[in-house]
């Protein structure tokens, strides 16, 4: 490695000692400054003091730094197939590496869509060319991402689907919400709902309120989100399958969620960064790289987000990853697509709520490791002794400017662009192997 080129996908496999680390534990939920031994993809030690001399094993000096699981994003989009002017598998995993995110999940929405088990098979054995990260797949509910006709569910879970969702697009016919639930229920798979109810969201562009109004542009009333959610806690208990919410962004759906929590039903939910860290009022200048779906929200509705986050009803934080090309997004507002990226600053801007005493570091993290892990059955995102070593090692004061230009996705249409952040990831290992060093 060097820093023209910080990156390294050679299968070649040597042991690394990292020192004087602050190595967060979160089986424990604490702090610790122990030495950690990587042998043979898998983490051998984990105690104060190791200390090796054999030219076999590479010791690196962590002091300042922080020791953390790989990061886990459940929700990425990507450009290929179809859109590989927008994303490559290549870029991808690049822009996820330099994040500290080792194992991604991309969404069905590329062109022809993740239908059938052969597109499941291409994307992952293009991954393992790459070999930069773990790379998985969630599968389309409908054919065409349509939402009218099932797909072959169980087929695609065999061939690695970890999930099934219709990307971007919420399962409107509620008969047919009902069959997938109950077609997962046998095989124990997740449907996972991006929650908008598409006749109240059509043509918006925008929260529909007073802002909405005073900018001119058509909105969509945030009530539509929690109610397909409402919607379909009736289908969840009634079939009891894992039903998961994508990307939430309102206070009402917060609210549903929690009191479904409960209740006990099999619920799971994520957010997204700018849904935390920006509202509506951030579109002043009708910026589209701000142009989200969901649409940002009220301040009260940003503050319910941190509120759901702090009391665990949100159990995942994503990057909701949404490359566009410049042509795509430097248009009129009404115009432009809907989407920024955000692998490169998930982990900072998770955090950020850190470092304005939201959340303590432990759960931070674990909503960017762990949680993710075990509501998808990866078994990861997790520091242990014989656990695979997907390491992300920050630092945690490191302050730095957003700059998309700068990314290694290809698309730049960064939500943070020009924005202050803290918090940079330094190196990224992936089954022992460092593959990204700053």
């Amino acid at each position: 490695m060097n820093l023209k080129n910080p990156f390294n996908n050679k299968k070649k496999s040597i042991s690394y000692l990292l020192k004087n680390g602050k190595f967060i534990n979160l089986k424990e939920k604490k702090i610790e400054d122990k030495d950690l031994l990587l042998e043979n993809k898998k983490i051998k030690q984990i105690k104060t003091g190791i200390n090796i001399t054999s030219k076999d094993v590479e010791v690196i000096d962590c002091s300042g730094l922080m020791i953390a699981p790989g990061l886990v994003d459940m929700r990425v989009n990507i450009g290929e197939p179809g859109s590989e002017h927008k994303e490559t598998v290549k870029s991808v995993s690049m822009s996820a590496a330099s994040g500290g995110i080792t194992s991604l999940i991309c969404m069905p929405n590329t062109s022809p869509p993740i239908d059938q088990p052969a597109i499941i098979q291409s994307i992952q054995r293009k991954a393992r060319e790459v070999a930069l990260s773990k790379f998985y797949c969630t599968g389309c509910i409908t054919r065409g991402a349509i939402g009218k006709e099932i797909c072959e569910l169980q087929l695609m879970k065999e061939s690695g689907a970890l999930g099934f969702t219709d990307g971007y697009k919420s399962i409107a016919n509620v008969r047919v919400m009902k069959r997938a639930l109950n077609y997962v229920k046998s095989f124990d798979g997740l449907i996972i709902q991006h929650a908008e109810e598409p006749d109240l969201s059509e043509e918006g562009v925008v929260n529909e309120g007073e802002f909405s109004t005073r900018l001119g542009l058509v909105g969509i009333p945030s009530y539509a989100e929690a109610m397909i959610v409402e919607r379909d806690l009736w289908l969840v208990r009634d079939t009891g399958c894992r039903y998961h919410v994508s990307h939430i962004s309102s206070k009402d759906t917060v609210e549903v969620i929690r009191k479904a929590k409960k209740e006990g039903l099999n619920i799971t939910c994520d957010t997204a960064p700018p849904y935390f860290m920006l509202n509506e009022f951030s579109l002043e200048n009708y910026r589209t790289f701000l142009k989200l779906s969901p649409p940002l929200k009220t301040e009260e509705d940003r503050q319910e987000i941190i509120k759901g986050l702090k009391d665990g009803t949100i159990d995942s934080i994503v990057s909701d990853h949404t490359p566009h090309d410049q042509d795509a997004k430097r248009l009129p507002f009404n115009q432009a697509e809907f989407g920024g990226i955000g692998l490169e600053t998930l982990l900072p801007c998770t955090l950020s709520l850190v470092k304005n005493k939201l959340l303590d570091i432990c759960s931070a993290i674990s909503l960017i490791s762990i949680n993710p892990s075990k509501i998808l059955g990866l078994g990861s995102g997790i520091i242990e002794e014989g656990s695979e070593a997907d390491i992300s090692i920050f630092d945690p004061d490191k302050s730095w400017k957003v700059s998309s230009e700068s990314f290694y996705s290809k698309s730049k249409n960064s939500p943070f662009d020009g924005m202050l952040l803290e918090g940079k990831n330094i190196m990224t290992f992936v089954r022992g192997k460092l593959v990204y060093k700053s």
